[in-house]
C-alpha cells in the first residue's frame, strides 16, 4: 500500500467529517519518528511520551493554521525541538543546575533506565552526544540518527546549511575524540 502523502492528510483535515481519520493518519506516519527525536534528547522514556502528547495536541490545534511554506514533517519536527528544548530549560531552572550537570543527570538516567537496551559502545555514544552544546547536540541527533537532510534541519532549525555542516563536523570530531579516549568509563 503506498503510503499517504502530507497534502492528502492536510486535505482531509481541512473537512470537519474526515478531520479525526486524518489526524489518526498523521499519527501513524509520524509517532514513531517524532518519538525518537525527542527521545533522543530528553532521553527518558516517561519524559518523552509526555512531550510526545503534547507534540500532538500542539499539531492538532494548529494544523488548520499550517501555511505550506515547509514540509509538513519538518514543520512537527520545529515543534518537537522546541517542545524538548523548553522541557530541558525548565529541568534546568527547576533544579537550578547548569546545563553540564543536566547532561550528567540525563546520562545517569539513561544508564538506570530499564528502556535502554543498548551495548556499552551505544551507552558511552550517547554519553558523548550528551557532552555536546545543545546545538551541536540537535543537529547531529536529526543528521546521524534521524537521517534529516541538511536542507530539512535548516528548516526546522532556521540555521544555514552551511552552518549546520560545520556545526555536524564539529560534532563528530567531539564525538569521536570522546569515544576513542580509553581514559573515560563507561
Amino acid at each position: 500500500m503506498k503510503p499517504i502523502e502530507d497534502s492528502q492528510i492536510l486535505e482531509m483535515f481541512a473537512i470537519e467529517k474526515t478531520r479525526d481519520e486524518a489526524f489518526n493518519l498523521l499519527l501513524k506516519k509520524y509517532q514513531q519518528k517524532i518519538y525518537w527525536h525527542i527521545r533522543r534528547l530528553v532521553l527518558n522514556h516517561d519524559d518523552c511520551d509526555d512531550l510526545l502528547q503534547e507534540v500532538f495536541v500542539k499539531v492538532w490545534k494548529n494544523l488548520d493554521k499550517f501555511r505550506n511554506d515547509s514540509q509538513l514533517y519538518t514543520w512537527i519536527y520545529r515543534i518537537a525541538t522546541n517542545e524538548s528544548i523548553t522541557f530541558l530549560n525548565k529541568q534546568k531552572l527547576k533544579n537550578n543546575t547548569p546545563l553540564d550537570d543536566v547532561s550528567l543527570e540525563l546520562a545517569e538516567n539513561l544508564v538506570a533506565s530499564s528502556y535502554f537496551n543498548g551495548d556499552k559502545l551505544e551507552l558511552k555514544l550517547q554519553k558523548a552526544i550528551l557532552t555536546l552544546p545543545e546545538k551541536q547536540r540537535l543537529i547531529f541527533n536529526m543528521k546521524y540518527f534521524g537521517d534529516m537532510k541538511y536542507e530539512e534541519i535548516s528548516q526546522v532549525l532556521g540555521t544555514s546549511v552551511g552552518a549546520l555542516k560545520a556545526s555536524f563536523h564539529i560534532a563528530a570530531k567531539k564525538i569521536e575524540a570522546f569515544i576513542t579516549n580509553d581514559e573515560i568509563d563507561y
